[in-house]
């Protein structure tokens, strides 16, 4: 096989959420059980972070990951979805998996893949867990992803377990409150293990106490030990917060720009102070390294990266009501004329909430990203005009973008995104 075989393979013989949506979900882990068995339960021959959360679990996982790097260790990463390439979701030490070894994968196991017919995201975490056993990581970050006690990747007993925030989204799997949806975040709280929550909500805290409780489980609220204050931006274009602990004060330098940031910080910070407690050698320096250098080190893409300066041209992922209101505040920090809004949803979620959230003063183009889940830029822009948003059609993303730039003036403000899919497709990233 090829790899552009093998890709097919994996993209069209198998249910994969990311492009066809509720088909591919499954209700319980019996396929990943069966893999992992298949392969000789890889995921129990090398140490974890689990890490669950409606946001910030991304950019979490890639924080966490960029710390233990600098203090030394091999280090495992998982992630979901991919924004450019498949192997971006598996990597070792920012290194990731080479074709090759996902051909080799497949070619070796299709004849009981054909047989157990596992969902794409299944395989894919079968196939992590089987790599990092291989190369024999010291600890590997593994990222949930969708809600957590049925996510495939919940057959791992980690070091401990991070739950980022709760928020609205894929409510039609995970619940449709805020209180249902954190009791499926926290199913990966395992028995005696430690958790992380790295942002208290009145309403999910009890649920998280309670199962805690249940399991026997050590919880760190991190907003209660960290206080985190931004402080501003370094001339290497890092910002620059401080940090407050146990009546303690440092500044750190972050390499990620996003707003929403701060929130995810105590959690990152909780979970490395645990992780030193259980003997991992990780000094303030390579804490300080790590978060100064987490897309050098691990490749992250697309969380509020600038692509351009005159005109401001923006991304960010976010694509939930929680992640587009942070977008929208930070927007509100820029000095800019006119702001120009590329943005493409996908076809499964209520986007109505989110388009009632989109300031009316925006010019708007819409576009959908090329999935069977995108939804089409003629219904968004509908759906868009009935809460009073104006904008024209261009299906293809690329073709938007280039229509924006042309359309904008150096002291404008180009922002994309509306759906990670639409980022993923920007040929500049």
């Amino acid at each position: 096989m090829t790899y552009q075989e093998t890709l097919d393979f994996l993209f069209n013989a198998l249910p994969m959420f990311q492009r066809v949506g509720a088909a591919a979900f499954k209700k319980d882990l019996s396929n990943t059980h069966a893999l992992c068995e298949h392969l000789g339960q890889p995921q129990k021959k090398f140490k974890s972070i689990h890490v669950a959360g409606t946001n910030g679990k991304g950019s979490t996982s890639h924080s966490l990951c960029s710390v233990l790097m600098e203090a030394g260790y091999k280090v495992g990463l998982y992630t979901s979805p991919h924004l450019k390439s498949f192997t971006e979701r598996i990597k070792i030490n920012g290194a990731e998996i080479p074709e090759q070894v996902v051909i080799d994968f497949v070619l070796n196991n299709k004849a009981f893949l054909e047989m157990l017919r596992p969902s794409f995201f299944e395989m894919t975490v079968a196939m992590a867990f089987w790599y990092f056993a291989k190369q024999e990581v010291d600890i590997a970050v593994i990222e949930v992803g969708m809600g957590g006690r049925l996510d495939s990747t919940n057959v791992i007993n980690p070091e401990l377990s991070v739950i980022t925030n709760i928020g609205f989204d894929h409510m039609q799997f995970l619940g449709d409150t805020l209180e249902k949806i954190a009791g499926e975040k926290a199913g990966i709280i395992k028995k005696d293990t430690p958790v992380v929550i790295s942002t208290k909500q009145i309403e999910t805290t009890k649920i998280f106490e309670k199962i805690a409780k249940a399991q026997h489980a050590p919880i760190f609220f991190a907003e209660n030990d960290y206080k985190i204050r931004p402080i501003g931006q370094t001339v290497d274009n890092k910002r620059l917060y401080e940090v407050e602990h146990k009546g303690q004060m440092r500044n750190l330098e972050f390499e990620l720009l996003g707003n929403y940031q701060k929130n995810n910080l105590p959690g990152i910070l909780q979970a490395i102070e645990i992780l030193k407690g259980k003997g991992y050698q990780i000094t303030d320096e390579h804490t300080s390294q790590g978060l100064a250098q987490v897309i050098k080190n691990t490749g992250l893409k697309g969380r509020w990266q600038v692509l351009g300066n005159a005109p401001w041209i923006i991304c960010d992922t976010g694509h939930n009501e929680d992640g587009i209101k942070y977008i929208l505040n930070q927007i509100r920090e820029y000095s800019y004329n006119q702001l120009i809004m590329v943005i493409g949803m996908v076809n499964d979620k209520d986007v109505s909430k989110i388009l009632n959230l989109l300031p009316k003063v925006a010019q708007y183009v819409f576009c959908q990203a090329d999935i069977p889940r995108a939804m089409p830029a003629q219904e968004l822009s509908s759906k868009a005009k009935e809460v009073g948003l104006e904008g024209i059609v261009i299906h293809d993303v690329n073709e938007a973008i280039s229509w924006a730039k042309k359309k904008a003036g150096k002291e404008d403000l180009i922002f994309i995104g509306g759906s990670t899919f639409v980022v993923a497709e920007i040929k500049d990233l």
